[in-house]
């Protein structure tokens, strides 16, 4: 006798494996690489230095900017020291009006000099800076695709290396978007299907499995148009570096447990020629009856039965092969043991 159980949905899809974080080193001012800090291929810090620009350039133009800044004081202070003079001149008229109105302007121009020369300072102290390149993440740093000795621009287009976060990495998953579909009317619909948890099981490109689980982060809302899929990402932890961007995987999670479905022994379905799945149960009459069922996947040595079975229906498991439409059957449950009686002597002399 059938019982409803819950059950998987277990699937397993391709996937490819991407950095969780990646940024482009780039300078953000121009000169020469005089020194690169970092060996290829190795973790780096962020904020550790990975390249030196010739700095001699900028620190003459600090220099420059801050001998401005001096200047700049020096008027200021001058136009001041006048303006405060000429103000008691100008309340006893002894000086013209006009005059300390132009000390006092003079004045304030000159304080104005000294706040845009201490902003050229900032810039000049900022330029400075920039000349040491840091890594903005940490992570992997690939090949240096600029040597020593040469130049680079603020606004050049290629990166000077790229890093790439990996650990942890994340495990971009296509799936079928008709699958996707059938799944949440499923679940939205009452179709017995509930959803599972998001734990995720890697297998690597030798057929291995990869140790630590991962989890489902989240799905993308727009179907890809070209492959018909949608792409579910996961993210799994990488303490030794086994996960590299770009390798291909298999990911294998339950992506639903069907509350509703009947598992019946493998050995109870048949197929016809066409591949439909059929298995004889016991009527009321106690008479064998064909009934054509959809078993679609197999959990261990029991197929999932999601439709063409109610609970409580009496399979027959044994003795197919004698088995006709419409015989006669004296069931009995499948894990009571079966008693055989030695054969009875021949009593005639």
């Amino acid at each position: 006798m059938v019982a409803a159980s819950s059950v998987p949905v277990a699937v397993e899809l391709a996937g490819r494996i991407a950095a969780f974080e990646m940024s482009e080193v780039r300078p953000q001012v121009s000169g020469l690489i005089k020194r690169r800090l970092f060996d290829e291929g190795s973790i780096v810090r962020a904020g550790q230095t990975l390249y030196e620009i010739d700095p001699r350039l900028f620190r003459a133009a600090t220099a420059e900017a801050n001998a401005n800044l001096n200047s700049a004081r020096a008027n200021a202070e001058a136009t001041r020291l006048r303006a405060e003079r000429l103000k008691p001149l100008a309340e006893a008229q002894a000086v013209g009006m006009q005059e300390y109105t132009d000390a006092v302007a003079a004045a304030r121009q000159a304080e104005a000099a000294v706040q845009q020369v201490r902003a050229q300072v900032q810039t000049a102290n900022v330029n400075l800076q920039f000349t040491r390149v840091p890594a903005p993440i940490t992570g992997r740093i690939g090949r240096s695709l600029f040597t020593v000795g040469a130049l680079v621009t603020g606004n050049q287009a290629e990166p000077l290396a790229v890093i790439q976060g990996v650990d942890p990495v994340f495990v971009d998953i296509q799936q079928s978007s008709a699958d996707l579909l059938a799944l949440r009317r499923s679940l939205t619909e009452g179709g017995g299907a509930v959803p599972a948890s998001t734990s995720v099981r890697l297998i690597l490109e030798d057929g291995t499995e990869y140790g630590p689980r991962g989890a489902v982060q989240f799905s993308e809302v727009m179907v890809n148009a070209s492959t018909g899929t949608v792409t579910l990402r996961a993210r799994f932890p990488n303490p030794d570096g086994l996960l590299l961007p770009g390798m291909f995987v298999r990911a294998r999670f339950d992506q639903a447990i069907n509350t509703g479905a009947i598992l019946v022994p493998q050995a109870a379905v048949t197929r016809n020629a066409r591949g439909e799945a059929s298995v004889f149960v016991v009527d009321a009459g106690n008479k064998a009856t064909e009934r054509k069922v959809t078993a679609d996947r197999a959990v261990g040595a029991d197929w999932v039965v999601t439709s063409g079975l109610q609970p409580g229906d009496k399979v027959i498991v044994q003795g197919l092969a004698k088995i006709r439409p419409g015989a006669p059957i004296r069931p009995v449950p499948a894990s009571k043991p079966q008693v055989i009686a030695a054969p009875k002597s021949d009593t005639k002399g």
